[in-house]
């Protein structure tokens, strides 16, 4: 059996590199986004650049647990292009857009009332007001974010994130002057530092929702979708269907993010260079990331619209196929990152002091890699066979409990018996690795349980 799901390499490889390679290449022009952030605050001082941790750790909690929701869009969009049913995808969608507002209002009341959260890091008045700002900036971004989501989810389960793609680019190509201007000022504007790249984020954000919207009523493709040819009243029900799968899928967004969000608070308390240290380490594992993640958003649109063609057995052999190549792909990558981290470092440019700090925690980014691919592959897997309690429940136990809370233990050595070289931020990074390796085991469990069971009790269409 095993020889029969790696000779399936051949055909499902390149189905899920054509789908992931714009899927990759449009995350990494949005990751940019960051490494632009925190390459050009980085250079404006590194209080700026502490704030600008803070900040986007919180953010990027609240973003990713609320489009988190929103995502459950595509498995079920997905399942409903694999089986032709494609005028229940535009109710689907108008559902989607109710959901998003909804869940847009309760994001701003949150970025607008962060003080508890910043709190937490206990640093000096001038950072925490100027990622009081930031937060607060963004907020006017959220509603152009969210409906985005909507459309993301949308493209990627009818198999076309090239559109999405295209519009990131050009956004990125916007994010380099925009950055410049507010940063550090320019035709009559006064530079903001930090919080100058949320300004630039939100003018994106409006755009990126502009240009997609338009395309989607221009193009003749979407026609048989039927999107915006009615107005639809909330269908509790159908809302209630995106939010049974989407909930759980949030929290576990949440949960994946907040075990970062929650280092970067505590490690404040290291000081500023450990603060800046990390965030760039974190930065460029975010970056890293982004293959694996590409990838799984590809597995996850072939399985879903496997499911719906009825071909169970097809499901899961694209499942193993990607959780193989996927794996393999990023120890390659690990390697290839330890080898060059001088040069890494070296693109961001950052204090000596700094640059010191940062080169230990190399290796817990180079490394954990595998475990990250191997998770992330399970668990979108298994969002396309609209699993996601039981993955969000591991993700608790492992993330929160093994990695938070042991990397809490090491770090600051509360048992005082900790080694040195696990003492501080290294006893948080290695912490989140041991836990990414537990929730890979379980997730992998899951799916092969869950692609079982669905086999016996779904057979395939007879052709």
């Amino acid at each position: 059996m095993l020889y029969f799901k790696l000779a399936r390499l051949r055909e499902d490889v390149p189905a899920l590199l054509k789908l992931a390679a714009p899927l990759l290449v449009g995350q990494l022009a949005v990751i940019s986004f960051g490494v632009l952030d925190t390459a050009m605050t980085a250079r404006y001082s590194a209080a700026d650049l502490a704030a600008l941790a803070m900040a986007s750790a919180i953010y990027i909690s609240i973003y990713v647990g609320l489009t988190g929701v929103i995502s459950a869009l595509a498995p079920i969009a997905g399942q409903l292009f694999g089986a032709k049913r494609h005028d229940e995808i535009g109710e689907e969608v108008r559902q989607a857009i109710w959901l998003a507002f909804g869940l847009t209002i309760l994001g701003c009341l949150i970025l607008v009332n962060a003080d508890h959260l910043l709190a937490i890091s206990r640093v000096n008045p001038e950072i925490e007001s100027k990622a009081r700002l930031y937060l607060n900036i963004l907020a006017l971004g959220l509603p152009a974010s969210m409906g985005m989501r909507v459309l993301m989810a949308l493209h990627n389960a009818v198999s076309r994130p090239a559109v999405i793609t295209v519009v990131q680019l050009v956004g990125l190509g916007l994010k380099f002057p925009l950055n410049l201007l507010f940063i550090y000022g320019g035709f009559g504007i006064e530079g903001m530092g930090g919080p100058g790249c949320a300004v630039a984020t939100v003018l994106i954000n409006w755009f990126w929702l502009t240009i997609t919207m338009s395309f989607v009523l221009i193009d003749r493709f979407y026609k048989p979708f039927a999107i915006f040819s009615r107005f639809s009243k909330p269908d509790w029900h159908r809302i209630w269907t995106l939010l049974k799968l989407g909930t759980p899928i949030g929290f576990s967004y949440l949960i994946e993010v907040t075990s970062f969000t929650f280092m970067s608070l505590f490690i404040a308390r290291l000081g500023t260079t450990a603060l800046a240290g990390h965030q760039i380490i974190a930065n460029m594992g975010t970056v890293m990331y982004m293959v694996p993640l590409s990838l799984s958003i590809a597995t996850m649109t072939l399985v879903s619209q496997s499911i719906g063609a009825d071909q169970p057995e097809r499901a899961e052999e694209i499942g193993w196929s990607s959780v193989f190549f996927t794996t393999m792909l990023c120890v390659c990558i690990g390697i290839g990152v330890w080898i060059f981290k001088l040069n890494l470092l070296d693109l961001y440019n950052p204090p000596a002091e700094v640059k010191v700090f940062s080169v230990p925690l190399f290796l817990f980014i180079a490394f954990y890699q595998v475990f990250d691919a191997l998770q992330v592959t399970a668990a979108f897997i298994l969002r396309a066979y609209r699993i996601a309690f039981w993955p969000m429940l591991i993700y608790a136990g492992s993330l929160w409990g093994v990695g938070l809370g042991g990397g809490y233990l090491m770090g600051f050595n509360v048992f005082g018996n900790t080694p040195a070289f696990l003492q501080g931020a290294s006893g948080f990074w290695a912490g989140n690795s041991i836990s990414l390796g537990l929730a890979a085991c379980l997730l992998l469990y899951l799916f092969r349980r869950t692609a079982a069971r669905f086999e016996k009790t779904h057979p395939p269409v007879q052709v």
